[in-house]
């Protein structure tokens, strides 16, 4: 008889989840986790920087507060208290999910673990068996060759950044994913002379290009460089080439590499035990099984989606399949990414679920689609006025006008997206949407709006 019936390797949102999921349906689970429990996104990933970038919307709109007839003086902010505030955020959650563990009588051991063979796994000089084996390994930060990037004290990742004792005069960022527009963002709310240096043509690649340019434009206090190649980092310089070829240098006090992250997939034993791997993540299908029996997969490991959501979603589709195969077959456990949705929490703030009208179009669907402003939503412009940048896009099949994508701009978009990711999910027409009674008055109306501005 195997030890337990499940290890879990990885204490991230996939893996404490799936331990959690397991636990609470009598099954014997251990969870092995080398650091702290909750992973990349709760110890140095979305939580403390959704904790910092609270702080720096707070500064902000006291800043900013005279238009709505409330005068602030003296506004001031303390880095220290700021970083204090993000320490004791992530405490508390981390001993929160550590009690979750031992509600469901999840073991918990602290250590590395080594995948050896299906079902066998060692860890702290000792081999455990089980039945099942969920890899949960996560991500790290993905650092290109840049010449003068290695060993520079004055480079950092995103969790060197999280850390810095005091806020520098000028960052350079690079890279105009997620994570750079929302370091970029932070940094420069708090005063910070920002810079963002993108290969692409335009910020945040999955977010529709209409809205990615009014997301851009609305994001103040940032310099941004599209088109444009970074060829090397000296100190805090970065030289780069701009979209029409010519030579440029960012003068910084910090420079922030932000090119991504890359599944975790080395030093635990993936390629030595057979799993199926590629450049992206261990391959996975729509149910989490990787090429070895009785092996799952679960989050940024995949490389299906380096979201914590999306790995909340993995780790409860394995645990479903482990539990009853068959119950979670009829109920239709599987992953269907073109409706996890993302979000971006920068100032404005944005989120999106689905195609965009480029990617639809790609994949060969015939769409129609419509913006309107959120400007249409009583709410918004009580609380941000006309001049407030926000936006929605609805993007949807012509021929059955079926919603394949929804994307938004503005203040609660990261809040309202999850009713989004739920018309897709259930494979809503236009027509379907128009007949939903949104709450008024809210920003969420925006979305109706745009179904009705849907031509018929």
């Amino acid at each position: 008889m195997a030890d337990y019936d499940v290890i879990v390797l990885g204490g991230g949102p996939g893996g404490y989840l799936a331990a959690e999921r397991l636990g609470h349906a009598g099954l014997r689970v251990l969870l092995i986790e080398k650091e702290s429990l909750g992973g990349t996104c709760l110890n140095v990933g979305c939580i403390p920087t959704k904790s910092l970038l609270n702080s720096a919307k707070l500064y902000s709109h006291a800043l900013h507060s005279a238009q709505y007839g409330v005068d602030a003086e003296g506004v001031t902010f303390d880095w220290t208290r700021v970083q204090a505030w993000k320490a004791d955020v992530v405490s508390k959650l981390v001993a929160g999910v550590a009690a979750s563990e031992k509600r469901a009588k999840v073991e918990v051991l602290n250590g590395f673990g080594t995948l050896i063979a299906p079902g066998v796994v060692e860890v702290n000089g000792q081999r455990k068996t089980s039945d099942h084996v969920i890899l949960a390994t996560g991500s790290v930060p993905a650092m290109p060759p840049i010449p003068g990037t290695k060993d520079n004290p004055l480079v950092v990742d995103s969790t060197g950044l999280l850390a810095v004792p005091e806020l520098p005069r000028r960052l350079a960022v690079i890279g105009g994913g997620v994570i750079g527009v929302e370091f970029a963002s932070l940094f420069a709310a708090f005063g910070v002379e920002v810079t963002v240096v993108e290969m692409l043509p335009e910020i945040v690649p999955f977010l529709d290009d209409d809205l990615a340019a009014r997301l851009r434009k609305g994001i103040q206090g940032v310099t941004f460089h599209l088109g444009a190649r970074v060829q090397s980092v000296e100190g805090g310089n970065v030289a780069f080439t701009d979209a029409k070829g010519s030579a440029k240098v960012v003068e910084a006090d910090l420079v922030l590499v932000a090119t991504g992250r890359r599944p975790l997939i080395d030093g635990w034993g993936a390629k030595e035990a057979g799993l199926d791997l590629t450049p992206k993540g261990i391959v996975v299908d729509d149910f989490m099984r990787t090429n070895l029996p009785n092996v799952w997969a679960v989050g940024d490991v995949t490389g299906r989606s380096l979201l914590a959501h999306a790995a909340y979603r993995m780790g409860e589709i394995a645990a479903a399949h482990i539990i009853d195969a068959t119950a979670a077959a009829r109920n239709g456990q599987r992953l269907r990414p073109d409706t996890i949705p993302w979000a971006v929490y920068t100032q404005p703030e944005a989120a999106g679920v689905g195609l965009t009208e480029a990617t639809a179009k790609a994949r060969g669907l015939d769409v129609i689609t419509a913006t309107v402003p959120m400007a249409v939503s009583g709410r918004f412009i009580a609380e941000n006025g006309l001049r407030g940048a926000g936006a929605v896009k609805l993007i949807a099949e012509k021929s059955t006008r079926i919603v394949r994508g929804i994307h938004m701009v503005g203040p609660y978009a990261p809040e309202t997206i999850w009713g989004a990711a739920v018309v897709l999910e259930t494979e809503l027409t236009v027509d379907d949407l128009r007949q939903v009674a949104f709450p008024h008055p809210t920003v969420s109306e925006a979305i109706r709006e745009a179904a009705w501005a849907i031509a018929d």
